[in-house]
This record gives C-alpha cells, structure tokens and sequence, in this order.
C-alpha cells in the first residue's frame, strides 16, 4: 500500500518537502492550508484542542486537497495510537521518544500482529468500513512512523533509535530541545543550532530522513542548509498571527506597533 508522507520523503533528494502545523483543529482552516501549497501538515493532537473526531474531520477536509496529513499524536500510547489510526491516520509523528525501546514500543503500536500489537478493527475508517479487500492484512506496509527526539538525551541515542525496523523518520523538535538545553525560547541558540545541525548530518550518513520546524522562512533555510530533509513553516496559527500583526503595525505606523508573534 502507498503511502503519500512516505513517498514525499523517497523524493527528498530533488525536493526538500515543506509543511506546515495544523493548531487550529478547523476543519476549513485545515482543508485551506492543504490548498496553499504545502506539500505536508502536521494534524496536532499533542498541542491542541484536537479530539479524535475532530481528527476524522481534519483527515476528511485533507483529504480532498494535495497535502499529506502527519497526524501527531499526544503520546507515545498504544490504545490512543490505535484509536487513531482506526481514524484513518497512516502517518504518525510520536512525541518525546527517548530511546530504543520506545521506538520499538511506538512502532508495534501501529502495526497488527505478528508485526505489532495493533489491535483488529473489521468496521473503521481506516478500512474505508469494511470495504478495502484484506486491508487487515495490507495495512501494516502502507504506514509511515516519524519519532520526534526533543531532548539531548534522546538525541544522544540517535543511532539506536534510528536503527529500529519500521522507523522511517526523526524530528527535532526545536523548542523542547532547546529547553532541555537550558535556553527556554531560544530555538536558534547557537548550542541548539549546533546540536540540531550535527544530529541532521548523522542522519544523513545513516541515510535516515530528518525533518524539524521554523518559526519563518529564514529560520527553515537555515535548517535547509543544515541538512533537514524535511521542515515544516510555522503554523496555521502562527501564519494568521504574523499576518495580522504586520497589517496592523503598517496601519499603525505613528503609534505603537504590536509585538511580533515569535511562536510556530
């Protein structure tokens, strides 16, 4: 079975693809951002008000547009790993892994037995409700699992992690490893940038996609040209808020203008 996130990654090498973070939990919003030209989205159930319906919807409204859904999940958790994929997610980003055995745990999380612990669903949206021929038997090779690495720790087992079957992808969660670091709200820190730019070059020798996000354009070229093959720009949100902020500071030239948004 194909799976669209996937194959934006097989493509890495001619196109860096670039995303974005649904935060909004609309529906609309969501089915917007897939037609603006983003060729991924992140569908965020850690940081957000999503539920699992919501998700369906979120999953429903991209559907119909070209950009592939990355459907986070608010932990590394089998039941809840298993409830969303029942919804029709077939990639995953897991937050927080920190080791080998979590990555194995995260992966068997999305695969049916004997490869996992996926628990069987004859009626789901996943099976398009019964009426995808052996989905149950399929399913397993049209799933992507991307672990995110979001302290130095975690980053320090680099190669374990990645070594595990059935992980196709790391992420580095700026924000989170930069508080690990000691420098809370300094994604860009030198120690951090470091950091993030050597584990995207081990990476690349292990031949492992890695992806990570910026908070505007010029800090995604500077992960481009660390090596990410992958990045996400801002947010669903974050874009909103920069926007809105610019035009009212433009409109406001002789008084005083509104801070900037520095969040994704």
């Amino acid at each position: 079975m194909r799976n669209a996130f996937r194959d934006l990654l097989a493509a890495r090498a001619t196109h860096c693809p670039l995303g974005s973070w649904v935060m909004s939990a609309s529906p609309i919003v969501a089915e917007a951002m897939g037609r603006a030209g983003f060729d991924w989205g992140v569908l965020d159930m850690e940081h957000s008000p999503l539920d699992l319906l919501g998700l369906a919807q979120l999953l429903q409204a991209v559907g119909c547009t070209p950009m592939a859904p990355l459907v986070r999940v608010p932990w590394n958790e089998t039941v809840l790993m298993k409830r969303v994929l029942d919804a029709g997610a077939t990639s995953l980003l897991v937050p927080f892994v920190q080791n080998a055995d979590e990555a194995r745990a995260a992966v068997a999380a999305t695969r049916y037995p004997p490869e996992g612990v996926r628990g069987m669903a004859g009626m789901s949206r996943a099976s398009a409700f019964g009426t995808t021929p052996n989905y149950l038997k399929q399913a397993n090779q049209g799933l992507c699992v991307v672990l995110q690495l979001e302290t130095p720790q975690a980053v320090a087992q680099l190669d374990a992690i990645a070594a595990v079957p059935g992980v196709d992808a790391l992420f580095l969660g700026p924000a989170d490893l930069s508080a690990a670091m000691g420098h809370v709200g300094e994604l860009m820190h030198p120690e951090v940038f470091e950091l993030m730019r050597a584990a995207a070059q081990r990476c690349r020798e292990l031949g492992r996609p890695v992806g990570t996000v910026g908070g505007n354009p010029a800090a995604v070229q500077r992960y481009r040209d660390a090596g990410f093959d992958f990045v996400a720009l801002a947010s669903d949100l974050g874009l909103l808020m920069q926007s809105a902020q610019a035009g009212l500071a433009a409109l406001r030239q002789n008084g005083a203008a509104p801070a900037a948004s520095s969040g994704y």
